[in-house]
């Protein structure tokens, strides 16, 4: 399962395509610090008139460079951009680990599909077994053909059925290759034993991970954005202030002089009410956001924990409690079936017990797997390792 995971965040194009936003948002930091150009301005002013001013003899020409005081929008706006970089981070962060627990999920219905085939295949030797064993019976003339007949019809059955799940482990193999973008198979079967019993660690550890996952990163990140972008809009409440300076000739006395100047726009005292207010909503839905994000997260926590903690209790009831007795039952049952003591019909009960049991056996396995690694995808830790039986 580790090396299927690293596939899919090393190849998956879904993620690849995260690299690509991360040089965007990268495209608007660098465009964010770029200060606004200045500006060179050339007026010539009494020329080409009449009287006096005819020609260029009294004409007055000024060079001057302008440019705009932006006190401090800029860094805002570089603020808001980077804040706007972590929260595509973050993002990126999420989707890798939905990737990977996607991963998990499909690596592991292929390794349910196999532990069926390992389950149909004894089921389908039992019924081997079973049509030898009435096939002696009908020979010594103590049971009726028949019987004969629907133990060759319930292996019939059985192999169709290893043949079904040969098509669904082909397809499930098939899906758990496109998680790193795979078309065609280099794989016949995943590897792991889906009946190894989990070892947990306790609610109490996993609720303090609950900060872990990303999910809460990315709020936090978007109230760094969103207070980036409030800061922003109250620094766009102040106008931009324009200066310029420069040299003005003086063309019928052939002088010089410096000429400066300074633009200050005025008017209402708030410029971007609408924006600020917006912004401001925004950064209160975060907060509270958190709050509902946060309860959600400790209710699935809880209600994860209580479905995985059942299902182990089943796994280790149905190991120690169930089968162990149906398989003795079994054994007993078929010694007196061939000793005449039993129908075929108190035969074939006592097998659809057992195979019933080693079902809710595999059921369970696949149950308690499942809710670990949606519980690893609700904390971001490994909860559970392998352990000897």
């Amino acid at each position: 399962m580790r090396e299927a995971v690293n596939k899919t965040l090393s190849n998956s194009p879904e993620l690849q395509a995260f690299d690509y936003r991360l040089k965007a948002q990268e495209g608007q930091l660098q465009q964010a610090g770029r200060a606004p150009s200045p500006e060179l301005s050339i007026e010539l002013e009494d020329a080409v008139g009449s009287g006096n001013y005819t020609g260029l003899d009294s004409a007055q020409a000024t060079v001057s460079i302008g440019w705009v005081l932006e006190r401090g929008v800029r860094q805002r706006y570089i603020d808001a951009a980077r804040a706007g970089s972590d929260l595509v981070a973050v993002e990126a962060d999420i989707k890798r680990l939905d990737a990977a627990a996607e991963t998990a999920r499909r690596y592991l219905v292929s390794l349910g599909f196999q532990a069926r085939m390992v389950n149909v295949d004894k089921t389908v030797q039992l019924a081997r077994e079973t049509i030898e064993a009435v096939a002696r019976r009908v020979k010594a003339g103590k049971t009726p053909e028949a019987e004969l007949l629907r133990a060759q019809a319930e292996l019939a059955r059985r192999k169709l059925e290893r043949e079904d799940l040969e098509h669904e482990l082909l397809s499930a193999n098939r899906q758990l290759a496109a998680q790193w973008g795979a078309t065609t198979l280099d794989f016949a079967r995943v590897e792991g034993d889906i009946l190894t019993l989990p070892q947990l660690a306790s609610l109490d550890t996993l609720q303090s991970q609950l900060q872990q996952n990303p999910v809460f990163a990315r709020l936090l990140s978007e109230q760094r954005l969103k207070k980036a972008e409030l800061d922003l809009a109250l620094a766009q409440e102040k106008p931009s202030w324009r200066v310029s300076a420069g040299l003005r000739h003086y063309q019928s006395t052939d002088d010089q002089a410096l000429v400066a100047g300074i633009t200050i726009p005025f008017g209402e005292g708030t410029r971007n009410p609408g924006r600020v207010a917006e912004v401001r909503a925004n950064l209160a839905q975060i907060d509270l956001q958190q709050t509902v994000t946060r309860v959600r997260a400790e209710t699935a926590l809880f209600v994860l924990y209580e479905k995985l903690e059942h299902s182990v209790h089943v796994i280790e009831t149905v190991r120690s409690d169930i089968l162990p007795p149906l398989e003795q039952a079994l054994t007993e049952t078929r010694r007196a079936y061939n000793l005449g003591r039993y129908s075929y019909l108190e035969l074939r009960s006592v097998q659809a017990e057992l195979l019933d049991a080693q079902e809710a056996l595999i059921e369970a396995s696949i149950a308690a797997h499942q809710d670990i690694i949606e519980i690893e995808r609700l904390t971001g830790m490994r909860i559970a390792q392998p352990t000897q039986e």
